[in-house]
């Protein structure tokens, strides 16, 4: 199939140290190329793809210090459409500004959405653009919009690797994402004071999170239990998630999938984490983790996870969230919406009747509620 995936442009692709969706999409993209698809990646120019690469602008914008994508997403689309007709499938990752400029061509068109969805701020577009085909990746990220047109719920999935080392510590506890109030960081040093076991914290600090480490995080950090390591790549994270007694996940909001749970899984490392959002759907209580409501119940499931077998670990990981199976799930809703497709008159089909221009779309946004897309999804975790 010829198949464009269409990428955030906060990061790389994949991203050279933090991000999540731009994650994702890389390992979505190599899977495809691998199984022998035709893959066109709109990203930024820093990206790295086997795919071919269509440069929107010259590196990540976060990295930049650009703020407000919208601008350069505006443009990155407005070069989909007109390369429209080359593709069967077009796959966007960047929420909401799509949709008024392919509504008439949402038949070969879908968009997975990768963050919260409870802020009602948004709910607009979603009940003004009900042609547009939705993929979830939990099945709690749908419940405040129940009515949406969703397509699918398709959970997210890395690239095996190899099997984790037996040579791992796995002498401390694991703190893995972006600094936050919903993130709950507070949580993990209080868990780790508690139970004595060092706690390693590496995660990235956005401008609107910086009061917050400011005033909360960083007066916890002079105890001795406490290593604040900062934001790190995919080539250290192997090591970081393999050495850990467990990986700490105390959130405190409606999590849409948690894609750090399962690079954990991956290392064979188990994570104890607070029932939240999509916390059920991605652990198997037991098997890959532990699910808690409490400070109390992390403290006893810490003892549990260091006796946990490890390779049951990672064989839950290997039989529920590969890129290979993430990818032959999406393939199977490509050939959907390509069937169906089939059926519609030709002046709806990809390539035809986009004359809707992309210039004016700041306004249309604006009225609607979803300009500032990266203030919505600043992260999955």
């Amino acid at each position: 199939m010829r198949i464009a995936q269409v990428a955030p442009l906060a990061e790389s692709v994949p991203p050279q140290l933090y991000g999540g969706t731009e994650r994702v999409v890389s390992w979505l993209t190599e899977e495809l190329v691998e199984q022998g698809h035709d893959v066109t990646l709109f990203a930024s120019g820093d990206s790295e793809t086997s795919a071919e690469l269509v440069r929107a602008v010259p590196q990540g914008l976060r990295l930049r210090g650009i703020r407000d994508h919208t601008a350069s997403l505006l443009v990155m689309l407005d070069e989909v459409r007109r390369r429209a007709s080359s593709f069967d499938v077009i796959h966007f990752h960047v929420d909401l500004l799509q949709f008024p400029a392919f509504r008439d061509s949402s038949t070969r068109c879908l968009t997975t959405l990768h963050g919260r969805l409870d802020l009602p701020d948004f709910h607009p577009v979603y009940r003004a653009f009900t042609e547009m085909p939705l993929v979830s990746i939990s099945n709690d990220q749908r419940l405040p919009l129940p009515n949406a047109n969703w397509l699918a719920n398709i959970q997210h999935g890395l690239p095996e690797g190899p099997a984790p080392s037996n040579a791992h510590r796995r002498d401390y506890l694991a703190f893995l994402g972006r600094i936050a109030p919903e993130k709950r960081p507070d949580r993990a040093i209080e868990i780790a004071k508690r139970t004595g076991i060092p706690l390693k914290i590496a995660a990235k600090i956005d401008p609107a999170d910086q009061d917050y480490f400011d005033h909360v995080i960083r007066p916890q950090l002079d105890d001795p239990l406490i290593e604040f390591i900062g934001e790190i790549g995919d080539h250290e994270k192997r090591d970081f998630l393999g050495n850990a007694i467990a990986l700490l996940f105390p959130i405190d909001w409606p999590e849409p999938f948690g894609l750090v749970m399962i690079e954990a899984m991956k290392e064979g490392t188990p994570t104890i984490a607070w029932r939240r959002g999509s916390v059920p759907e991605v652990l198997d209580e037991g098997a890959s983790g532990f699910i808690v409501e409490s400070i109390e119940e992390a403290i006893v499931a810490v003892r549990m996870a260091a006796i946990l077998d490890r390779k049951t670990v990672r064989q839950r990981f290997e039989n529920r969230f590969t890129s290979t199976r993430m990818a032959s799930n999406y393939v199977a809703e490509y050939e959907r919406l390509t069937e169906q497709s089939a059926t519609i008159p030709h002046h709806h089909r990809v390539g035809q009747d986009l004359s809707i221009p992309l210039a004016p779309l700041a306004s249309t946004i604006k009225s609607t509620g979803g300009v500032s897309l990266s203030s919505v999804h600043r992260s999955i975790s």
